[in-house]
């Protein structure tokens, strides 16, 4: 079933071990793949299984490796940190639904209320879990994780072998990568934080009308029931935010792959 096994030369199980240290980064670095709450062993078998699968199609042009075990480890290393930076571009984009969910949640009164969140294996605001889950299901329904299976096998083709090497275009991409998380998650929750923000300057201005009137008594209903409006009346705007930037991951992973070829 899997050719190129056994391993004929010490090259190829070299090589072998360097695709899967690339296939564990993107892995690692992708909140599907490499949540906490995954179990080691499940990523360790999901990483060993998806390198045998890709590897007879990548092994095609055999690289010249080195036979030193020292240069070995370091390409490992180097490849692995391929994978992570190609993983980061999802990474992203769950992080500022992250960010979006605190905004909502403190807008709300939801500050203190907190969930497991089963991909961080930490405790998150609790509309943060609710959001994370829906992009959840919209990156698997709109079929990012096969773009990032792609990559996998175009990044050969791209970039060779240990490539990776930090320059002052890749800076400048990661931070414009990290920048995006809040400017997306300042964008998904707009909607809310507007309403909100206007409620609150109505309630001020009626309770220097009605002084007699406990605003923080009707506030915090108010701004719970608003909010929740709020967000199931934009929800079709909220996914469509992300579908974009869904949509721009494949683009995000072309300029890394000419950024480190």
């Amino acid at each position: 079933m899997f050719p190129s096994l056994p391993f004929s030369t010490v090259t190829e199980f070299s090589f072998f071990t360097l695709v899967m240290g690339r296939i564990a980064g993107i892995f690692a670095a992708t909140p599907i793949f490499g949540g906490k709450m995954v179990p080691v062993k499940v990523k360790a078998g999901l990483t060993f299984v998806m390198t045998l699968v890709l590897y007879p199609v990548i092994r095609v042009k055999l690289p010249e490796l080195p036979t030193d075990s020292v240069f070995l480890v370091l390409l490992i290393i180097r490849e692995t940190l391929i994978g992570i930076t190609m993983g980061l571009v999802a990474q992203a984009i769950f992080s500022a639904v992250e960010f979006c969910g605190q905004l909502v949640g403190t807008q709300m009164g939801f500050s203190i209320v907190s969930l497991f969140d089963p991909t961080q294996g930490t405790q998150t605001p609790i509309l943060s879990v609710f959001q994370a889950l829906l992009a959840t299901l919209l990156f698997m329904a709109l079929g990012v994780h096969h773009v990032f299976i792609r990559a996998i096998v175009e990044s050969y083709q791209a970039i060779p072998v240990g490539g990776w090497h930090m320059s002052e275009e890749l800076l400048k991409f990661i931070s414009a990568v990290i920048t995006n998380i809040f400017v997306l998650g300042v964008k998904l929750a707009a909607p809310v934080m507007v309403a909100l923000l206007v409620t609150t300057v109505v309630l001020g201005i009626m309770a220097r009308i009605f002084p007699q009137m406990n605003v923080f008594l009707v506030s915090m209903p108010l701004n719970i029931g608003l909010g929740f409006l709020i967000l199931g009346m934009t929800l079709l705007s909220f996914l469509h935010t992300l579908e974009n930037s869904f949509g721009v991951v494949a683009q995000q992973i072309k300029v890394l792959f000419r950024l480190l070829g």
